[in-house]
């Protein structure tokens, strides 16, 4: 097949969730000897020379390079349309007038969209079967946010994701089939009642670059991993640090927190003045920092979709306690392959207990390994993405021959 793949971030080299889903379905494209046409932006040079990577898991590809304040420019120019904000950050005529060459050159077997956001560039093509993979529902992240901001920051959330709900129900209705990351998701695409058939694949882990460690661990130590220039990654850490920290250190004195990723705030890099906190900034490799610990924690009170942090632990064998929220991503059973708290006192039991039970630990990191090997392995995601495919093609066959039959 000749497939048009468009996302809203550029996806190479894949080392952050918005990169990470989209490289693994190309890649696995291009294996199964389909041609795949890779249309995206690229936020300054420097990114789009570490995407060009890319070339060597797909036929073609482009990345328009934007420039930030144009794109907030576009953003603001939308706050008092019907348009979601997000959509004028995610909008280059560059990358438009690519697609739409692609479009008049090429007869594409797919069209291929990750993420509601870039929709917008081939929502209005109907003779070629169209799939739509929200991943995350974004208008529910932004009407999350609205709890953690002062007004009216508050209010300009709650609007924003008005308008992307909004968005997401109007876009959907324009392709063939709808699919999104977790089972969690797929009840709020269901939700939106666009008749428009819908399906889940979940995000992988590779398993064979994320491996248990050999090497002894820090007992008194645990791990956060994440962009620290990402909101919920933010208010995760600064609320665990003020809250649950000094519980634990309460029992356990010598404790260390490790908050591993890349672009700290002013705020996060504070931390590090707090006893036991280290902050690394970005590394070249998270895998021993987080391998070096007795557990990882991902307290995330805004979560939606999967957390491939905590898939990248599970899988080295490093036990999670997650909030309810970033636990709904996984596929996994809470308390026999990982642990679940969501009050300080909750978060500060189960990291002492892995702390001072090695055994208990270790029982914990196994199970969520193995379940890492038999849930969330790329390959058998991709086997699920075969299916979604195929069952695409066929209703966009249907709907045409319905159509056909009509006019006669």
């Amino acid at each position: 097949m000749k497939i048009l793949y468009v996302c809203h971030r550029f996806p190479f080299p894949p080392k952050r969730g918005g990169k990470i889903r989209p490289f693994n379905m190309i890649r696995h494209f291009s294996q199964q000897g389909h041609q795949v046409y890779v249309a995206s932006l690229a936020r300054n040079p420097a990114e789009a020379a570490d995407g060009e990577g890319i070339r060597q898991h797909c036929h073609h590809y482009y990345a328009a390079v934007v420039k930030e304040p144009v794109q907030f420019a576009r953003m603001i120019l939308r706050l008092p349309l019907l348009t979601p904000s997000s959509m004028g950050y995610f909008f280059s005529h560059d990358l438009n007038n690519h697609i739409k060459g692609l479009l008049a050159e090429h007869k594409f077997d797919l069209i291929f969209v990750h993420c509601s956001s870039v929709a917008q560039y081939v929502s209005h093509v109907e003779d070629t079967p169209k799939l739509l993979d929200f991943g995350d529902m974004d208008s529910q992240k932004w009407l999350a946010y609205r709890a953690f901001k002062p007004f009216p920051l508050s209010l300009g959330y709650y609007l924003e994701g008005q308008k992307m709900l909004r968005a997401e129900k109007r876009l959907a209705s324009r392709f063939d089939l709808c699919s999104c990351t977790t089972k969690a998701e797929l009840a709020t695409l269901q939700s939106y009642n666009t008749r428009v058939p819908t399906a889940w694949f979940p995000n992988g882990v590779d398993t064979e670059y994320f491996t248990p460690g050999t090497a002894p661990y820090e007992h008194h130590s645990i791990s956060f991993i994440g962009r620290m220039d990402y909101y919920p990654n933010q208010e995760a850490m600064l609320q665990f640090c003020r809250q649950t920290l000094p519980l634990i250190r309460e029992q356990i004195p010598d404790v260390k927190l490790y908050i591993v990723g890349a672009e700290p705030s002013a705020a996060i890099r504070a931390l590090a003045n707090l006893p036991g906190v280290i902050v690394t900034g970005s590394v070249p490799d998270v895998r021993p920092y987080i391998i070096n610990t007795a557990a990882m924690v991902a307290p995330l009170n805004i979560a939606r979709g999967t957390q491939n942090k905590i898939l990248e632990a599970m899988a080295m064998a490093v036990p999670v306690v997650s909030s309810s929220q970033a636990a709904g991503g996984i596929d996994a059973i809470a308390n026999q392959h990982f642990l679940i708290a969501d009050t300080p006192a909750e978060y500060a039991n189960a990291l002492v207990k892995l702390m001072r039970n090695a055994a208990f630990r270790q029982q914990l990191a196994d199970a969520g390994r193995q379940r890492m090997l038999t849930h969330h392995q790329w390959h058998l995601s991709m086997q699920q993405l075969d299916s979604i495919v195929q069952q695409c093609i066929n209703l966009h066959q249907e709907k045409q021959l319905t159509q056909r039959e009509v006019q006669i």
